[in-house]
């Protein structure tokens, strides 16, 4: 499956243990999601459209108001890579 490098990125960083934690606006719908690292901090370049793309493909999801956090299909899709630390 294609994914692009800023959809990897996310995904490795889910698939460790991060979430995406989402804003809604007052019509209910979704406005900001940002991407949080285990460690809790924030990854750059992380926007509403990648957000989007994510969640249409299936890759992450939330239950019950939770923090979005990565599927089976997600983890499926990443490709394994080294830890950078």
């Amino acid at each position: 499956m294609n994914i692009s490098k800023a959809e990897q990125r996310v995904l490795h960083v889910l698939a460790q243990g991060g979430m995406i934690r989402h804003r809604r606006g007052e019509s209910g719908h979704i406005v900001e999601a940002l991407c949080f690292t285990r460690d809790g901090h924030i990854l750059a370049n992380t926007g509403l459209p990648l957000f989007n793309r994510l969640r249409r493909r299936g890759f992450i999801a939330s239950h019950g108001g939770a923090p979005y956090r990565i599927t089976q299909a997600g983890l499926r899709a990443v490709r394994a890579q080294l830890d950078n630390r």
